[in-house]
């Protein structure tokens, strides 16, 4: 049996490719351990698939001045020893690696143990984590066509994103009933990332007399982000995080207004469902979310709305532009080549481990 470590975490996007492969690894025969942060969210992602965890410590990479930037490090260090111990004991075949901070000290200590590493980058750019990996990592999956000018030739493989096979095989029924909502009228599904995005929701708040006049809104807001206030408004349902009921709800949607993280927007990709994209502007991020949404506006797969550009008005008209329009969205990622991601991803995994 063939042994593979699988890692990434801090936000959900650096676990759910991961948890996309776990159905294929298994059926290939691959016995499966996780490494992520002590208490990090992908620590909760993977308690209900039965997988080995393990949970070590780990720092934050800034490109700004922090107290913590001269404390971190050594935590980084501590992660790298602790990761190191661990895939000693288990003795991988291969590492597969989402990316976030956590993944940096397993990789780098992998490749101490010359133990082949596969990272997955989702954005355009590569992130500073990926950054801090790709000098070791046997191979770079990516997502976008763009993002290949940007790695070592030798290394970088054009992938997509795995998508949990699961997410396309949600009941609508089931969906409208888990929100009390009707069928007679469009559903909307806001997402503002596994940690919630305060600006998304204020907008989609302030918009609710306009939208809930034509919509239904499924708003997924974020940990400690639910607007007691709005518990009992009519054709509006909160949750704080959904697991597996996402695929109901996403059945349940006609539209979706989403942040443009890279995992979320091949979600709605693979789903084809008409959308919105509200990207993270530069100034609070590195700019990846906007890249992001800029290729899928120019491929026709999506609405931008800049967070300096969302007014009540904007989020408005938006919605009604989009749904007019929705079947030209749909045409547009039908005919995406959306590629197998998991079986190209697959491929490379049985490579390095030496399985034929």
């Amino acid at each position: 049996m063939k042994r593979i470590v699988l890692t990434g975490g801090g936000t959900a996007g650096h676990v759910t490719p991961n948890l996309a492969l776990l159905p294929s690894l298994r059926e290939a025969g691959f016995e499966i351990e996780y490494i992520g942060s002590y208490e990090g969210i992908e620590k909760k992602l993977i308690a209900d698939f039965g997988i080995p965890y393990h949970g070590i410590s780990t720092g934050k990479f800034r490109r700004y001045l922090d107290p913590k930037n001269f404390s971190d490090p050594f935590r980084v260090m501590k992660g790298y020893l602790e990761a190191k111990k661990i895939l000693k004991e288990f003795q991988p075949d291969v590492v597969f690696s989402k990316g976030g901070f956590v993944s940096v000290p397993v990789v780098r200590a992998a490749a101490s143990l010359k133990i082949p590493c596969i990272i997955h980058e989702s954005d355009i750019t590569p992130g500073l984590a990926n950054k801090l990996c790709i000098p070791v990592a046997k191979k770079v999956c990516c997502n976008f066509p763009e993002t290949l000018k940007k790695l070592p030739a030798e290394k970088a493989v054009l992938t997509g994103s795995p998508i949990r096979k699961e997410l396309a095989e949600g009941n609508r029924d089931a969906g409208l009933k888990m929100c009390g909502f009707t069928s007679d009228k469009p559903v909307i599904l806001v997402m503002g990332g596994s940690l919630g995005s305060a600006n998304v929701n204020q907008a989609v708040r302030s918009a609710l007399p306009e939208l809930l006049k034509n919509f239904q809104i499924i708003h997924l807001c974020g940990k400690d982000k639910v607007d007691n206030l709005l518990l009992d408004q009519v054709g509006y349902k909160q949750f704080e995080y959904v697991k597996t009921e996402l695929k109901d709800l996403f059945a349940a949607c006609d539209l979706v207004i989403s942040r443009a993280g890279a995992n979320a927007i091949c979600e709605i990709l693979a789903l084809k469902k008409p959308n919105i994209l509200i990207p993270l502007p530069a100034e609070v991020s590195r700019g990846d979310q906007l890249l992001n949404a800029a290729s899928f506006q120019e491929q026709g797969f999506s609405v931008v709305i800049e967070e300096d550009d969302l007014t009540t008005k904007a989020l408005t008209q938006a919605v009604r532009d989009l749904y007019q329009d929705r079947e030209t969205y749909v045409q547009a990622m039908t005919s995406s080549n959306q590629m197998d991601s998991v079986a190209t991803i697959m491929g490379l995994i049985k490579e390095a481990a030496g399985i034929d």
